[in-house]
């Protein structure tokens, strides 16, 4: 059995933004092409298909125009909300019916999980899907408690869950979280996760579970986004096996780049070089390094704005040093040679004690006192 798992994350497929939404919009639709392409038998989207409950109906057709091309090929979808599409009251999916609107009306072509359909039998697959959903955006408790494994007869058992699993310190404060312990002791075969924006995977006693990640990233740091995964669920002389495969369907490319200060002549030059890398697809993240020059004068917003149209998102960053003093030192009974060494002094504690921020402070308190007392010869 092929498994085509689209797992849904926070803002993506009508976000802020023209042209983000467009973007993140092309990314369903190539999910939904990957899943024609390989003859998937299942579709799952693991919540926040929507990044809120107020959407105007045009986006609700695009939606159900791609679901239908599912329904279309004999496609089965199952999916559940998310926290931002949450099913509360005013959920989108009370207000619109997608089934109806993709033609599976009175089909199991296409299945939202809610607390009062909490699973679904795919009979024809011979699959179970079970949703973790609740009617409030913070759940009460673990959605896995409601997923009633036991005594189901379909051979494959699978979970849909939109969450975190639990990191110390970290998601404390989310509105559902699991443990890989629950987990473990769900008896699940596959858990299909949504709400982390990259994509990951692992195993709990017989579970394999995997968040695909945004499909389209939103943000700087997701650079393991932009994908859906194709499960392989298969069983082979009574043993079961689950094969989880990454597929492309951003458009959006990530690169750090990492420039010596010193080879750099001028701000002009700094964004020539940068914008030979022009690309509309490309997150460019730059980090100046090294020492610089003294007359290096480089002003990280204004490259960034000279190069905010030939990117998708640039952000440059200056970690680069102020050189210390180059050939002899002033006299120490100058005002020049004392402030000198002293200054030194005070960067090799500093880095000693791995300070990095603070010596780079002291860097620029020398670089700019050289330049204000050069030529000075009074004696102290």
């Amino acid at each position: 059995m092929g498994l085509g798992v689209v797992g849904r994350c926070d803002n993506l497929v009508f976000a802020r933004g023209q042209p983000q939404r467009e973007r993140q919009f092309a990314a369903f639709r190539a999910a939904i092409d990957v899943a024609l392409e390989e003859k998937v038998d299942l579709v799952l989207v693991a919540g926040d298909l929507f990044d809120s409950n107020t959407q105007p109906r045009r986006s609700v057709d695009r939606v159900a125009a791609e679901l239908k091309r599912l329904v279309e090929a004999r496609i089965r979808t199952v999916m559940i909300p998310g926290t931002h599409d949450v099913y509360d009251r005013a959920s989108i999916y009370r207000a619109h019916d997608l089934a109806a609107l993709a033609g599976a009306i009175g089909t199991d072509l296409v299945t939202l999980l809610t607390p009062d359909q909490p699973k679904v039998r795919l009979e024809a697959l011979d699959v179970t899907v079970h949703g973790g959903v609740f009617a409030t955006k913070r759940a009460p408790r673990s959605p896995l408690e409601t997923m009633a494994v036991a005594g189901d007869p379909s051979t494959w058992q699978v979970g849909l869950i939109h969450g975190s699993i639990a990191i110390p310190n970290q998601t404390e404060h989310d509105e559902v979280v699991i443990t890989t312990e629950e987990i473990a002791a769900s008896r699940l075969d596959y858990l299909a996760l949504g709400h982390w924006h990259s994509a990951s995977k692992g195993k709990a006693g017989q579970t394999t579970y995997a968040y695909p990640g945004a499909p389209e990233p939103v943000a700087l740091d997701q650079d393991r986004a932009g994908n859906v995964l194709l499960v392989g669920l298969d069983m082979k002389d009574g043993a079961k096996s689950v094969t989880v495969e990454e597929r492309k369907v951003g458009r959006t490319r990530f690169e750090k780049l990492e420039l010596d200060a010193a080879a750099i002549a001028t701000q002009p030059a700094l964004i020539q070089q940068l914008a030979s890398r022009a690309d509309p697809d490309l997150v460019l993240d730059v980090r100046l390094i090294g020492v610089r020059p003294d007359l290096l004068d480089v002003h990280v917003d204004e490259v960034e704005a000279a190069l905010a149209g030939q990117f998708l998102k640039v952000r440059v960053r200056d970690r680069s040093l102020p050189a210390l003093s180059d050939g002899p030192l002033p006299p120490e009974d100058t005002v020049l040679g004392a402030f000198v060494r002293d200054i030194e002094a005070g960067i090799a504690e500093l880095e000693a004690a791995d300070d990095v921020e603070g010596a780079g402070e002291l860097r620029d308190v020398l670089r700019l006192g050289r330049l204000l007392l050069a030529g000075e010869a009074v004696t102290l």
